[in-house]
């Protein structure tokens, strides 16, 4: 299994409860189920803060065009239902559902197109930003779901890979390992690390950023920042698994 640790970072009016929580810095809203099938999308909601910012996030579920996870940048024709299951003056938890159309898109329709069925969700927003947290079989292709992810947000927001862990790894080998563990990063990856170092990105201060360096290279952003988390990985994994020489005192801290 794999996590993945991801956030999209909403410019002003791209997102109505993105832009009601950056007016109520002491809000915050967290899933507590999301579900997905092919053609819908349902889930529960919980949010905390002041009375004021509860009423205003009640609203900007309700009021505005297909919130629930939606990333189209136009009128997609999307149905959706927002519900208020609680409301007092310090919780507020929601139900939304909504039917997708062929033009639709969203985060778990996007996972369950590139790393199949069986994803499980986790979300925070606070402010600005919205945080993904999912967990996967790792079999799918992270690389194009986030490639397809980069390009239905656009310039709407942006989007930042937080973490890519293998949540079954133990130090003997990695997922990306081959069966005698000679060979762990893909071609991919140890090119992106390679560029990276030549390119200076790995120097302090650091010659360029990753979005200079994807440039240069002619990938996506979000790729390249992704095989620069997995090849990373693999290296602090296999540097801790390391043992100590015969004789060696353990470090001190």
């Amino acid at each position: 299994m794999r996590e993945l640790v991801f956030s999209l970072d909403y410019e002003t009016g791209c997102n109505a409860v993105a832009d009601t929580l950056a007016a109520h810095p002491d809000a915050r809203v967290r899933s507590l189920s999301l579900h997905a099938t092919d053609e819908r999308l349902w889930r529960v909601d919980h949010a905390s803060g002041p009375a004021d910012a509860l009423d205003a996030l009640a609203a900007a579920f309700r009021d505005a065009d297909y919130y629930a996870d939606c990333l189209a940048t136009a009128d997609c024709g999307a149905t959706q239902t927002t519900e208020v299951l609680e409301h007092t003056n310090d919780t507020l938890v929601l139900y939304s559902r909504w039917q997708r159309t062929p033009t639709c898109t969203s985060v778990p329709h996007l996972a369950r197109d590139h790393l199949g069925d069986g994803v499980l969700f986790e979300t925070r927003h606070e402010q600005r930003r919205y945080t993904w947290r999912l967990v996967h079989a790792g079999t799918g292709d992270v690389a194009a779901f986030f490639d397809a992810l980069d390009a239905a947000v656009g310039d709407c927001a942006d989007l930042e890979m937080l973490r890519s862990t293998d949540t079954t790894a133990t130090h003997d080998a990695t997922d990306a390992a081959d069966a005698d563990g000679t060979t762990a990063l893909s071609a991919e990856q140890e090119a992106a690390l390679r560029a990276a170092v030549e390119h200076g990105y790995y120097e302090t201060p650091r010659a360029l950023d990753v979005g200079d360096l994807a440039k240069r290279l002619n990938v996506p952003r979000s790729t390249l920042t992704y095989r620069l988390r997995r090849a990373e990985e693999y290296l602090a994994t296999q540097f801790v698994a390391r043992e100590p020489p015969v004789g060696d005192a353990p470090p001190s801290f």
